[in-house]
């Protein structure tokens, strides 16, 4: 973790705990440099204006100009004079015509953090490493950072005994924006290390270089079998909308491990026939496909809901409008008791989301970063603002001469967050009721548009599905067109959970799923909308 992070009270205590091993970030050090760059003599050789390069830069340091653009120095010349390691790109000598102002990144002596590793290894003990450097919010894995290999091999070429494996671990997340939203955790096979990569290592020079390069490829390759990686958000949506509509997928109930593996195995067949023109057009029939359904305010599984007669989701749509009603005056107290902290949440988060926007040159939205500050925020907060409520409540009570004004002040503390919670999951259903809506006003307001939409989709449907049988088995050696044969039709599971069941514990563990708290599951499926 970083050492940073181990400054800040709550987070270092919780990484101490953990027994996490601080790590010193060289662009957690980064200072402004004095003066100005001004010019550049040769193609490696820099010059400033007012600079104090002698007592503010050393030999492999990084002189930054931009996000994007970063100098390593090889050596210092004079307080005005840098000699850099590679030449002047045409965009930095365009920024240094300006005169630009810059930071120093230093260079960082990492011999402590990799004594410490040594230990833990040398002990029997796991690491868990995220070797992009960094969280983010693209579509794609980060070039990997080489601590990884360095650390295992150093760790084997010091200890001869010692056999380290390296297993890649998987984060696939769904709807990480939304509260309570489920994540997939997949590893992938044990990477065993060449006794001739630790041979190379401890030689130097080359065939060290050699050795951590060919390790950081095989680490990259073990996290791209776990997690999906696509080149851009418009190719997740034409493969998520792909996944979703092949029948052998669509027709069968999936465990949400299965949906991320076939979404990575949809991704290789992409990537395998990507210049094909099959492929072309119907990636282009996609995008018409889901622009259709952002015209209709629809998503992709609610289409056959669509199918619902004029008579049939007239009663439906009031029903629902009703409970909508009841579930939003329900709710409408624990949004006001909790807007302080809803309000202190969303300034806070969006504060620090554009902060580290500011900072990173990876991140998109910075969503990770504004969801991770919500939570932060709302185990201070909560607790805080709930304390604040009892104490006004002891006050009251107190005053007005009550017994045991203390004890029941504090009972109101204890139970304020478990009633916050329920009004969490009647929020959460309304949101699914309001959703529901779309579908049943089409079906009422727009019959033949609705039609259409089902005529697309199917059609749209059989050509995935021809494509994908007849060729998938050239982009992917084990493709089996059977996979999905032997399991649960999802018309075989919506039939059964309509009638009643005769088995006592399976209702009670149901009545305790809080997606069936309120009976209000059957109005959004998540699975569906994976």
């Amino acid at each position: 973790m970083a050492q940073s992070s181990f400054k800040r009270k709550v987070i270092g205590t919780a990484a101490r705990l953990l027994k996490a091993i601080p790590v010193i970030r060289p662009q957690d050090l980064a200072t402004k440099g004095a003066g100005k760059i001004i010019s550049t003599k040769e193609t490696k050789i820099l010059c400033g204006e007012n600079t104090e390069f002698i007592q503010q830069v050393g030999p492999r340091d990084l002189i930054v100009l931009s996000k994007t653009i970063q100098l390593p120095v090889v050596r210092v010349l004079s307080d005005t004079e840098l000699e850099l390691k590679n030449d002047i790109s045409p965009e930095a000598i365009e920024l240094i015509s300006k005169g630009a102002a810059y930071k120093i990144i230093p260079h960082i002596d990492q011999s402590k953090l990799y004594e410490k590793v040594h230990e833990r290894l040398d002990q029997g003990e796991s690491l868990v490493i995220f070797p992009e450097g960094g969280s983010h919010d693209r579509t794609e894995m980060l070039p990997l950072k080489a601590g990884f290999a360095i650390m295992a091999l150093s760790a084997m070429a010091q200890n001869k005994n010692l056999n380290v494996k390296i297993v890649p671990v998987g984060l696939n997340y769904f709807h990480p924006h939304r509260f309570r939203s489920r994540a997939v955790v997949s590893y992938g096979v044990p990477i065993s290390i060449d006794p001739e990569l630790v041979e190379k290592y401890a030689k130097g020079g080359s065939e060290k270089r050699e050795a951590i390069a060919s390790l950081l490829d095989a680490g990259y390759d073990g996290l791209k079998s776990v997690t999906v990686n696509a080149p851009s958000y418009d190719v997740l949506m034409i493969i998520a909308t792909a996944r979703r509509l092949y029948r052998p997928a669509s027709e069968h109930k999936l465990r949400i491990d299965q949906v991320v593996e076939l979404n990575r195995r949809f991704l290789l067949g992409y990537k395998y026939f990507e210049k094909d023109q099959r492929l072309v057009d119907l990636a282009q029939r996609i995008k018409a496909y889901n622009n259709t359904l952002k015209y209709f305010g629809l998503r992709d599984h609610q289409v056959a809901r669509t199918q619902t007669t004029m008579y049939s989701a007239a009663p439906i749509l009031v029903s629902r409008i009703l409970k909508l009603v009841f579930l939003a005056i329900f709710g409408f107290p624990s949004v006001l008791i909790n807007s302080p902290l809803i309000i202190l949440t969303l300034i806070i988060s969006q504060k620090k989301q554009q902060e580290a926007l500011a900072g990173s040159t990876v991140k998109i939205a910075a969503r990770d970063v504004l969801a991770t500050w919500k939570i932060l925020v709302a185990m201070v907060g909560m607790p805080a603002l709930y304390g604040f409520y009892s104490f006004l409540i002891f006050l009251y009570l107190w005053q007005h001469g009550y017994d045991h004004a203390f004890g029941l002040s504090l009972l109101v503390w204890v139970v304020l967050p478990f009633i916050q919670y329920i009004c969490g999951l009647v929020l959460e259903n309304s949101i699914d009721i309001y959703n529901s809506l779309r579908p049943l006003f089409l079906s009422l307001s727009n019959p033949d548009g609705a039609a259409g939409l089902r005529i697309m989709r199917e059609q749209l449907s059989d050509t995935i599905t021809k494509f994908v049988n007849e060729n998938a088995a050239t982009a992917i050696e084990d493709f089996d067109i059977h996979k999905f044969d032997d399991m649960e039709l999802k018309d075989q599971i919506q039939s059964r959970s309509i009638l009643p069941s005769s088995n006592i514990t399976t209702s009670i563990q149901k009545w305790f799923d809080d997606r069936h708290l309120f009976n209000l599951g059957s109005n959004s499926d998540d699975s569906e909308s994976e």
